[in-house]
């Protein structure tokens, strides 16, 4: 898999210097003890797209291998990364990337630290930052919300009696605007059981926050037209962001009438398809209420990145974006997507079987994760 992460966070309390060259005791760390005592934040962008250049099967693992060759955490922290408190903000797999992860750990604070760890880093994995958080942080349970990207062609949205991948088509302001409409419908809270796997319309867990989704101004790149759709919500299970952005293409495109929205958050089984993982990418992380409370107490800086913004941009025009438009003008997966529309049966439903949330499969649905999953 390649991978290329850009940014990582770790904060630190500091300390006194210690018997071990280029590192600070970190409090209750006697001279020479392994045991990290202070949790850390840390900021990570990547690309992910098959198998490439690393020797590593994940971005922890690359992140990890050089924080042992750079000599913030002991060697044995690495193989067993409970040790360090390891903990990550969002899951992210199948070839979903990302300009905004956070993992928690405890490091050793030496001098120069991202300097270090990224000369052990792949050129495409870089560390830019550190902040200081709070005793016992968690990346995950801190997390408030979070806020992903999906990049497509805006052909995606002509109607389906334009050929499937017209080149030409440009995205009206009439079409954006219903494109928008349709998005904003997913805000507030709703009952998502038919836009992931395994689960009914009676699993609490089912029932997910949307803060906000909308669809921005397309733009043109090697000669064709694209855009982005953004939505934050608190959490996401897996295939749901695809799923949402699937559903209003194939309203839009008018395969599908605009009721089946209100029908899918019903309890009735919806076929509802699941649009291409290429273009999803984690875009941010949140932590508002944390912020809230420790970003101004005189100790702690907020979580807000915002002194990176100039950096994720440049990883995203660099790295993110150049790789999927280039992976969909070869391998044409959201016109390949769109050719299986019409095999879709939006107007038929199906009561999931007693409501105990037993699965009516969809003939296009895969079980592999997507990543946008809390």
């Amino acid at each position: 898999m390649s991978v290329a992460a850009h940014t990582c966070n770790l904060s630190t309390s500091g300390g006194q210097r210690s018997a071990r060259p280029g590192v600070r005791d970190q409090p209750g760390q006697h001279h020479g003890d392994p045991c990290l005592q202070n949790i850390k934040s840390v900021f990570v962008s990547f690309f992910q797209r098959n198998v490439g250049s690393s020797q590593f099967k994940t971005i922890e693992d690359d992140l990890v291998s050089a924080l042992v060759r750079s000599g913030c955490i002991p060697e044995n922290h690495g193989e067993d990364m409970r040790k360090m408190s390891f903990q990550r903000c969002a899951r992210t797999d199948k070839g979903v990337s990302a300009a905004g992860q956070v993992v928690s750990l405890k490091v050793w604070l030496i001098e120069d630290i991202l300097e270090k760890i990224n000369s052990h880093l792949p050129s495409h994995i870089r560390i830019l930052g550190l902040k200081r958080v709070t005793g016992g942080f968690n990346s995950k349970n801190r997390c408030d919300a979070r806020t992903y990207c999906y990049l497509l062609p805006t052909f995606a949205f002509a109607h389906k009696d334009r050929d499937v991948q017209d080149e030409t088509y440009r995205l009206s302001a009439e079409t954006l605007q219903q494109v928008n409409r349709l998005l904003a419908c997913y805000k507030g809270t709703h009952n998502f059981h038919n836009f992931t796997s395994q689960k009914g319309p009676q699993d609490p867990s089912a029932c997910r926050y949307i803060l906000e989704m909308c669809c921005e101004e397309p733009f043109v790149r090697e000669g064709l037209e694209f855009a982005v759709i953004r939505v934050k919500g608190q959490s996401f299970m897996m295939h749901q962001i695809r799923k949402m952005v699937g559903l209003v293409v194939a309203i839009v495109k008018g395969y599908a009438p605009e009721s089946v929205l209100e029908r899918s958050w019903g309890t009735e089984k919806v076929d509802v398809p699941k649009a291409p993982g290429l273009g999803l990418v984690l875009e941010r992380v949140h932590f508002e209420k944390y912020n809230q409370r420790f970003g101004n107490d005189g100790l702690h800086e907020p979580l807000d990145w915002a002194q990176e913004e100039g950096k994720v941009a440049a990883f995203k025009e660099e790295h993110i974006y150049p790789t999927i438009i280039g992976t969909e003008r070869d391998e044409r997966s959201m016109a390949q997507w769109l050719s299986t529309l019409p095999i879709h049966n939006f107007s038929a439903t199906t009561l999931t079987a007693g409501g105990t949330g037993a699965k009516v499969p969809s003939p296009l649905e895969g079980s592999e994760g997507d990543g946008d999953t809390d």
